[in-house]
């Protein structure tokens, strides 16, 4: 009889221990909301985004530079545009058609590699090919201007793949017409 009370002890631990666990940690990220429902007592979950504050005001440069994108890449000797360089130039033409009043400066640059004419004349074809699909996207052409700076102004200092790509890029620059 005595063994029969221990394993009865023993059950009684063990199943109030069951109910005593811990509870599931809460996602506060995700809102429970009750349902007033007098007829139906189950609570229901909402899933929504966070709310994200920012301090960008919408159609500045900060937001051109940020939110959408300022520059595209080219590999060398090319100015082709790639997928995703023709993503980057979506929103801005996206972009550009939230905001009529802005106007645009798009610079074609390249790396130190080449000859200074060499370098101007490659800067324009491909300030050009940026210009040019941005047009083909709707973009008024009376509102973007181009210029080649050639190999005058590298983004990146040193003389070495990393630098040089980044230094072959088109630059579109907001003239006018943005949000302060």
């Amino acid at each position: 009889m005595h063994t029969f009370l221990k394993v009865t002890a023993a059950a009684a631990l063990l199943a109030t221990g069951a109910c005593a666990s811990q509870p599931k940690p809460v996602d506060n990220t995700t809102p429970v909301v009750e349902n007033t429902n007098p007829v139906d007592e189950k609570t229901e979950v909402v899933k929504t985004d966070p709310v994200v504050t920012s301090s960008i005001a919408p159609g500045s440069l900060e937001d051109f530079r940020v939110n959408v994108g300022e520059r595209v890449y080219f590999d060398l000797d090319q100015y082709r545009l790639d997928s995703e360089d023709q993503d980057i130039l979506k929103r801005q033409a996206a972009w550009l058609a939230s905001y009529p009043n802005v106007r645009i400066l798009i610079a074609g640059n390249a790396d130190e590699r080449g000859t200074r004419e060499y370098n101007l004349a490659l800067g324009e074809r491909r300030a050009n090919a940026v210009k040019e699909y941005l047009v083909s996207l709707g973009v008024s052409a009376s509102r973007v201007d181009t210029v080649s700076y050639g190999k005058e102004r590298p983004v990146a200092g040193g003389s070495n793949e990393q630098s040089w790509a980044l230094n072959r890029n088109g630059w579109t620059q907001i003239v006018s017409g943005a949000t302060s």
